[in-house]
């Protein structure tokens, strides 16, 4: 407490220590008696999702001093780029903070996923004068350590720091048990070399009539109890009602007395509840009414190893029981995780398929991509058409095809298969799959999505998804009339019926249809309208940015402003990467639209960037109806013009695009490889590209140079 207290304590704080030993207890008795506000996040599983962990991180600071709305918009956007946008900005919020803060991000060794710990250090780089970043946990944080220390920005507490004294380890055991005799707690201290945990159990083991000699065999340094102990020894000294209760409820990640009593069956369990409440058994208060507990993690891992060598074929019972009762409680997602947990496939497909749609308009592509991915590897999938259909659409919007067609090759099995008439949603959402995917051609994509408007209506299901893509389908056959009309269609169904991005993609392809005619002011109203309908839900990166900056970009050509249309070629490069052949007809739309604007502003070398990608999406996607003549046209442009590829911005690939705002992480080659799933060869390759391009000989000024161009925040 007296370092933590200094004038002088460092701007970052290690609290690294086994279970038990009071990190929290120590930054909870700081934050008491520190002037300074503090912003607090308790890690959980759950948050192995950057946008989920990043939102609280900037609720927290929201609650210390106001920050900026756009970091809520890009977190709450399925289609921002977490180490391009979100880390960014929610960096420099910190770093702009007036008031000192100290933030605290605690068990943070359960975070897993790259980016989540790939963001750690970036925080760590934006701390401002006089505040702190905490981070603690049971093993050392994702952080450059070494540098840290040389640097002389690290206080680092460890287990032998927060280990109690002989006198702390008195007040300790004779507040739980005044009867102890002195030669009982030098003992007990000299076995645990004052291990908290280890002695408050050591206490209630002999309070309830265990021996000293049993208790301290069982303690040794700074290991931990051995779950033999919890077995043999203090649960066998507990009431036999008590114990079943200690052991049953280890399941569940959170408690309260009406959940007790449904998973265990068991009339009085809330009572029970409430008497360990009162005395203290390591449970953990979640809010200020006494509703909520959660065990401490140490105790409930010993519960849970008891649990699993006495009774293992319940566990799975009492999970589904706490999924029951979760989903009649409405609070679904704790259901879909209770149901994971019990290795329920057939319950936990069904939640996920009721709770994809909302999970992606939070923007927690992470979140379900874990649920999708568990729900394969369990090899059950295939018998939930709803769940297929969804992963694959989903994939496609988020910019992730190999998943995408991975997900649609397993639809496709189902051809000829009549859907099971309880799920009457089925056919529709296949069917949009389908279209959306546009793997045979914009024929067969108009009759895809004509089939899924059918189904959709038969079932009183108001989505207008399929009309736009027939809309598409239609003016990619040669019908821009018919295809006007779809698109007005959709842009006269309810705006809580849609997502917003059915809009805009439906008014830019208006303005796009609006340019063919030669309606510029029409134009332009519709692209501003486009433009308009994500700004008023924050999302700045989406699918629909590319060709909504390409009708812009064509539109300021228009005007001879030459500068705004160069403006827009530099925003449509943040969002290109999240057009892929998943998408096959906007990808090479607006790309084709983009590379038109290249040419108007005599830069060459970009268009043939731009047009290479179209090749490709074409090899892949052949059948896109007019855009094989519009490339064809371009090619043909291209080859009468006599610039040579000279390296610029503009040429930039998706694919170095993809990578950039992960230079600006502090992953290292191999570990960027590691996320983007190729060689570190490769990715090195790409990065010595961009180097030049960006016109810099490293992987800093690189970073700097991307961030003034506007290619990254920050």
């Amino acid at each position: 407490m007296e370092r933590l207290a200094s004038n002088d304590v460092r701007p970052i704080v290690s609290v690294v220590a086994p279970a038990g030993y009071g990190k929290t207890t120590l930054l909870s008795q700081w934050a008491e008696r520190n002037g300074q506000a503090f912003a607090w996040v308790s890690v959980d599983e759950k948050d192995n999702d950057p946008k989920v962990l990043l939102a609280y991180v900037a609720e927290a600071l929201n609650a210390v001093e106001p920050i900026s709305e756009r970091i809520f918009d890009a977190l709450s956007s399925p289609g921002s780029s977490v180490p391009g946008s979100v880390v960014p900005q929610l960096g420099s919020a910190f770093a702009a903070m007036t008031s000192p803060v100290v933030l605290v991000l605690d068990d943070v060794h359960i975070l897993r996923n790259s980016e989540c710990r790939a963001a750690l250090p970036v925080l760590a780089d934006h701390i401002p004068d006089g505040s702190h970043l905490v981070l603690a946990g049971r093993e050392q944080p994702p952080l450059r350590i070494a540098r840290l220390r040389v640097e002389g920005r690290l206080l680092e507490i460890g287990a032998s720091d927060l280990a109690l004294t002989d006198a702390e380890a008195v007040s300790l055991l004779r507040n739980t048990d005044p009867a102890l005799s002195e030669d009982v707690v030098a003992e007990l201290y000299r076995r645990t070399e004052g291990w908290a945990a280890g002695l408050y159990l050591a206490a209630l083991y002999l309070k309830e009539g265990g021996t000293l000699p049993r208790a301290v065999s069982f303690l040794g340094g700074q290991d931990p109890f051995i779950n033999e102990y919890v077995e043999s020894e203090f649960l066998a000294r507990l009431s036999r009602e008590k114990r079943t209760f200690l052991t049953r409820t280890s399941v569940l990640e959170r408690m309260r007395g009406p959940l007790c009593e449904a998973v265990l069956e068991l009339p009085g369990s809330a009572a029970t509840l409430a008497d360990l409440a009162q005395s203290n058994l390591l449970l953990v208060p979640l809010d200020r009414r006494g509703e909520w507990y959660r065990y401490h993690h140490l105790f409930r891992d010993m519960l849970l190893a008891e649990l699993t060598r006495g009774e293992p074929e319940l566990i799975p019972v009492l999970r589904r029981r706490a999924a029951a009762w979760c989903l009649a409680n409405d609070l679904p997602e704790e259901a879909l995780e209770y149901s994971i947990a019990a290795e329920d496939v057939d319950t936990a497909a069904r939640l996920a398929a009721a709770l994809a749609v909302p999970t992606y308009r939070q923007g927690r592509v992470t979140t379900l991509q874990q649920w999708f991915r568990w729900l394969e590897d369990r090899g059950g999938i295939e018998e939930h058409p709803v769940v297929v259909a969804l992963a694959a659409v989903l994939s496609a919007l988020t910019g992730h095809p190999a998943d995408a067609a991975r997900w649609s090759d397993v639809a496709e099995r189902w051809q000829g298969r009549d859907f099971r008439p309880e799920d009457p949603l089925a056919g529709a959402w296949v069917a949009l799959m389908r279209a959306m995917l546009c793997r045979r051609g914009v024929e067969q994509m108009d009759v895809d999505a004509g089939e899924a408007a059918r189904l959709f209506a038969a079932i009183g299901v108001v989505i207008p998804t399929p009309t736009l893509l027939q809309g598409i389908a239609r003016v990619l056959s040669g019908d821009v009339d018919g295809g006007d009309e779809a698109f007005q269609d959709v842009l006269g169904v309810e705006e809580g019926s849609a997502a917003p991005e059915d809009f805009a993609v439906a008014l830019s392809e208006r303005s796009l249809v609006a340019i063919t005619r030669g309606e510029w002011d029409s134009a332009e109203t519709l692209a501003s309208q486009a433009r308009a309908v994500l700004q008023r839900i924050g999302i700045e990166e989406s699918i629909a940015a590319p060709l909504i900056c390409a009708m812009h970009a064509r539109i300021a050509l228009h005007r001879e402003d030459r500068q705004a249309a160069r403006k827009e070629l530099v925003i449509a490069q943040r969002s290109r990467p999240m057009l892929t052949y998943a998408l096959p007809y906007l990808a090479v739309q607006a790309r084709i639209e983009l590379a038109r604007a290249h040419l108007a502003l005599a830069d060459p070398a970009g268009a043939r960037t731009l047009l290479r990608e179209i090749d490709e999406l074409l090899r892949r996607r052949p059948g896109l109806g007019i855009l094989d003549d519009q490339a064809s046209s371009l090619r043909g442009q291209l080859a009468r013009e006599r610039d040579s590829d000279a390296p610029g911005v503009s040429t930039l690939t998706a694919a170095e695009l993809r990578l950039l705002p992960l230079l600006a992480t502090h992953l290292s080659f191999p570990q960027i490889g590691e996320e983007l799933f190729l060689s570190r060869h490769t990715i090195k390759s790409q990065a010595v590209s961009i180097y030049r391009k960006l016109g810099v000989g490293a992987r800093h000024p690189a970073v700097a140079r991307a961030r003034e161009l506007g290619l990254l925040e920050g």
